[in-house]
């Protein structure tokens, strides 16, 4: 716009701005209503159009504080307003920087203007707002929230009439505006293009604080991803498409005994075992996801490590074009005992599990706790159902392996060709149905821990020659493989079977027998210790009580007499069954009698009619007499004196011949 209109258009201003001030009235015909309305909102805030003298300032440590709340600002903004008051060129004109509540921040231009006009708000700290000094461009930009320029009358304050001044707000995307830049000078030297100067400068600001947060953002990012990198317990190897090795966490570093100039920039390949490395290539090149496969790594230390790694590509937008792989991995023994861990792999009983006051039941309990502590091989003999599975776990608990694995195999319940893969594993490709990348055996899960064989005296032959192996080796090797890999486990075996006659018939192997039965430990049977019977009793009756809900009002002493009576041939397992049954017939508060015994039981089955390799029991004299006592102590309610005189004998040998069949536990 030429001067001079301006000037004349300045006339009208003038006009109107006296008409306004003297009278009240507004001629907005000639004035714009953005400045008819700013000045409205001038008089409501009270400001004094005719005052020579408005200043409100900020104390030096108020300014301090204000530069460092917007110091991101003032930082960003300093080079743009240097640029815009160069390209101006003009002397003359004052470039400011407010902060959104107005107050200058920063100020540059014709330093003689500042202290010439110093009364006239151009200096750091003084406020602009048009609650403080009425209509002027950096208070009726904040007030409409946009760019405006403001020219010499339109102003509300006479003293600022011979200025003419540009604002625009500077933008935060959340925020809103965070400041305001303007030009400001005499009317004569200033442009109407300078509005879009400014316009230009503030939304560069504005733009440049956008990309610097972004910037910052991405450093934290890149931060916290170096942080987390370091910080989680798996290795961690990034490698670019042809598989160079960008980045190497510290966890890795450590398992594979590198350092960071040792690895970064060189191929991955250097790491790997020579037979993986055509497969890991592809790996990269497929563009696809792999869980938990094993990989085998060279460390620094010249030892090969087996890990378990999984590998996600990193794919462009469009979510074609591989940009690099990521391997995440943990030595495969780490993985196997947290296996164990999840899936129950672990010894929950301890010797103070192990019921029973017998002196066959101490005497076992006192050898295991003594074998415990020892890292011999055991080998646990006794009968189906007396609780060998018990005695390896609290074995396993009592030692210093207790917080290890226990890993458990049952050998007489595996397919005789499954065995040999089941303990030491198998490679990929080492038979039909065989798991891609290969699977662990049970000795490599139970590293530093406990294996427990039950029923080895099942173990084919074959299965046994291995077996041997690894017990002198230490070291196992995997079905199909050659790696040798070594395993620290201390072995707990257990049989029902007489492995001496499985030896005789060529069933075992004496070599192996010989091996396992260092250690060995006979659990009693339950007819062999038959006053833990009633222990038992009362035990599972408080067990299943509990779990059905039900309460038991007594026991009749008949119910006691006859399970003691009985034979047991499935041991505590069949009277763990047994007193299920019983408490699921019971009635709620109801005693529990003979009559609640499985009707095999109440037929006089207590008396089995030929133990295998034994005599029959009926013709036994001492089983008889056995008995007998038996039956006086009941009929006496436990009374010695009564027992003796129903038996015909003294009270002495009564003693003696109850000390002879444990019957302790049946008197009074």
């Amino acid at each position: 716009m030429p001067g001079q209109k301006l000037l004349q258009q300045n006339e009208g201003f003038l006009e109107a701005w006296e008409t306004y001030t003297e009278k009240g009235i507004l001629k907005t015909e000639l004035i714009r209503n953005v400045i008819a309305d700013s000045w409205i909102r001038s008089r409501k805030h009270g400001v004094d159009p005719l005052s020579e003298k408005i200043e409100v300032n900020l104390s030096t440590e108020e300014l301090g504080k204000r530069y460092n709340q917007f110091m991101a600002l003032i930082k960003t903004a300093r080079p743009f307003m240097s640029s815009l008051y160069k390209l101006v060129g003009n002397e003359g004109l004052i470039i400011r920087l407010t902060d959104k509540d107005g107050y200058v921040l920063e100020c540059i231009g014709d330093q003689d203007l500042v202290k010439t006009y110093g009364n006239l708000s151009m200096y750091t700290g003084c406020n602009i707002k048009e609650e403080v000094i009425g209509t002027n461009a950096i208070g009726t930009a904040l007030a409409i929230d946009g760019p405006i320029q403001v020219f010499g009358a339109e102003h509300y304050c006479k003293q600022f009439h011979n200025w003419t001044s540009s604002a625009c707000p500077i933008r935060n995307e959340k925020k809103g505006i965070i400041g305001i830049l303007s030009m400001t000078g005499p009317s004569c030297n200033v442009h109407p293009h300078t509005l879009g100067m400014v316009v230009a400068t503030a939304a560069a600001i504005g733009k440049e604080i956008k990309l610097e947060k972004a910037n910052r953002r991405l450093d934290v990012t890149n931060k916290h991803f170096h942080a987390i990198m370091e910080s989680i317990s798996e290795g961690l190897i990034c490698v670019n498409p042809k598989g160079v090795v960008l980045d190497i966490n510290l966890f890795a570093r450590r398992l594979l005994g590198l350092k960071e100039e040792e690895i970064i920039g060189k191929n991955i390949s250097c790491i790997l075992d020579d037979m993986q490395e055509s497969k890991i290539t592809d790996m990269i090149h497929s563009g696809k996801k792999y869980e938990e496969e094993e990989m085998h790594f060279k460390s620094g230390r010249n030892k090969r490590i087996s890990c378990i790694a999984s590998v996600t590509p990193v794919k462009g937008q469009d979510s074609s074009e591989v940009e690099g792989t990521v391997f995440t991995f943990r030595a495969a023994k780490k993985v196997h005992s947290l296996v164990n861990k999840i899936v129950g792999a672990e010894a929950i009983y301890t010797f103070e599990d192990i019921l029973g006051d017998s002196k066959l039941t101490k005497q076992a309990i006192k050898v295991a706790s003594i074998a415990a502590n020892t890292d011999t091989t055991i080998l646990l003999l006794g009968e189906s159902g007396v609780g060998k599975e018990m005695f390896a776990q609290a074995i396993h608990n009592e030692s210093n392996r207790r917080k290890k694995p226990f890993v458990f195999l049952n050998c007489g319940a595996i397919p005789r060709d499954l065995v040999a893969s089941e303990l030491f594993g198998y490679v990929e490709g080492a038979f039909t149905g065989a798991k891609r990348g290969g699977h662990p055996g049970k000795f490599e899960l139970a590293d530093k821990g406990t294996i427990f064989l039950d029923e080895i005296g099942d173990m084919p032959l074959d299965a046994q020659v291995n077996l041997l192996r690894v017990l002198e080796s230490k070291a196992v090797v995997r079905v199909g493989g050659h790696d040798v890999i070594p395993t620290d486990v201390r072995v707990i075996a257990a049989t029902h079977k007489d492995l001496l006659k499985e030896v005789e018939k060529g069933n075992f192997r004496s070599d192996l027998y010989y091996r396992l039965n260092v250690m060995p430990i006979q659990i009693p049977a339950l007819r062999e210790r038959k006053e833990d019977i009633k222990v038992f009793i009362d035990y599972f009756i408080d067990k299943f009580s509990r779990r059905m809900g039900k309460e038991v009002k007594g026991v009749h002493h008949s119910f006691y007499k006859t399970m003691i009576r009985y034979d047991w041939p499935g041991n505590v397992r069949e009277l763990q069954n047994v007193m299920e049954l019983v408490m699921n017939m019971v009635r709620d508060k109801a005693d529990i009698s003979y009559e609640d015994l499985p009707s095999y039981m109440r037929s006089g089955g207590f008396i089995k009619e030929k133990r295998q390799g034994g005599k029959n029991d009926a013709f036994d004299l001492a089983e008889i007499e056995k008995n007998t006592i038996m039956n006086a102590l009941d009929y006496s309610g436990g009374n010695m004196a009564q027992t003796a005189k129903l038996l015909g004998i003294g009270r002495s040998t009564l003693y003696r011949k109850i000390e002879k069949y444990s019957l302790e536990h049946l008197l009074k």
